[in-house]
């Protein structure tokens, strides 16, 4: 079995209204994905999907022909490419879907098989009111989630704290309650500049008392010094690396002990195959690793069969900001949503590959 094509579609999804996302000054007025199908000789399909893979086109030939499951071949020609040209690791993804479908076998299990559940926590991405944020964590509770995601970045910090403290007053340790700074990386158009160690020290101490799990990306990504006064500095967990794109970053962070927790995501650094290196550095350690998933809901599927067949991730991060980032706007490729059990767990499926369905009407509407 060979492969014998490589497709390259472009989809984006109007969003109207448009979300106000706290990372992003700009509202998003619509959800755009690059999705990649690599499909053998035999007719077998392996899906993956993520941001913009600018750069990819004219390189198919890199793969077309080669064995399907040469995946360590795949990903260190991936591995160049992406020094050229950045974040070609859909394309990992749809080649460890067609290897499970291939082989016949999750890729939950293939990783390892550790386990096919993990703990999802509400990530939330807009800024609300104290009130409002009160009610949207009853709301999670109510809906079997264990644990919810508060995002930093109004005005004032002090502002922001004001709501951790409000939801921790009505939720009790009925939730346990993140906390992400969004100090670690800027949308092209923004240009302030981020917290330093004496900025994020005052907050860490602020939120030390009100029981936070973890504080995320309180410092830039570079500043490995910072991170590592910081950890040394507070009782916090500190977590980061989404904005890391190399996967050789994440061994620097650790020895040089800037984090508890590793955040990285497969369709931004290494894909399936390279984190997988990361998650087992992260175990050896004695770190959590629990990837971003603030994607499409095929690129979260990756995340979590990483996170549950390997890692064995405390929680997994699960966007959800009803209304304005729903599962249908966040999973629009697919033909059904991931969701969450009763019990606040996703439930990854026995079926070969990543386990999902194409909504190929909704492609059609969306197609670029």
């Amino acid at each position: 079995m060979k492969i014998a094509s490589i497709t390259i579609t472009h989809h984006s999804l109007k969003l109207d209204p448009p979300y106000l996302a706290s990372f992003d000054t700009r509202p998003k007025t619509s959800h755009g994905i690059s999705l990649v199908r690599v499909t053998t000789d035999e007719g077998v399909t392996g899906i993956g999907a993520g941001y913009a893979m600018r750069g990819f086109e004219g390189h198919e030939g890199l793969f077309v022909g080669e064995d399907p499951l040469a995946l360590e071949r795949h990903y260190r020609v991936l591995n160049n490419l992406h020094f050229y040209y950045g974040r070609p690791w859909p394309l990992d993804i749809a080649l460890w879907d067609l290897a499970g479908k291939i082989t016949g076998q999750p890729v939950w299990k293939m990783l390892g098989g550790l386990s096919n559940r993990c703990p999802a926590y509400a990530s939330t991405g807009s800024l609300r009111t104290a009130a409002e944020t009160v009610e949207l964590a009853e709301f999670y509770i109510s809906h079997g989630f264990k644990a919810m995601k508060i995002r930093f970045k109004r005005p004032d910090w002090r502002e922001d704290v004001a709501v951790v403290e409000a939801v921790r007053n009505r939720v009790g340790d009925r939730l346990e309650l993140m906390v992400d700074c969004n100090q670690g990386w800027l949308m092209p158009w923004d240009i302030q500049a981020p917290w330093q160690l004496k900025d994020a020290l005052v907050v860490a101490k602020a939120l030390e008392d009100l029981g936070v799990y973890w504080m995320e990306e309180p410092l830039h990504r570079g500043d490995i010094e910072g991170m590592a006064a910081l950890r040394q500095s507070t009782h916090l967990r500190i977590a980061g690396g989404e904005g890391n794109l190399e996967v050789y970053e994440f061994q620097n962070l650790i020895q040089r002990r800037c984090l508890d927790v590793l955040q990285p995501d497969v369709t931004w650094c290494g894909g399936i195959s390279g984190l997988r290196r990361v998650a087992i550095m992260a175990q050896e350690n004695h770190l959590m690793f629990t990837p971003h998933a603030w994607t499409n809901g095929i690129g979260a599927l990756a995340n979590y069969h990483l996170a549950a067949g390997l890692a064995g991730s405390p929680y997994v991060e699960f966007p959800y900001d009803p209304p304005g980032w729903t599962l249908e706007r966040r999973d629009y490729p697919m033909l059904k949503p991931v969701e969450i059990d009763a019990d606040g767990m996703i439930v990854l499926n026995e079926r070969p590959g990543l386990g999902f369905d194409l909504d190929e009407e909704r492609l059609a509407h969306t197609l670029v």
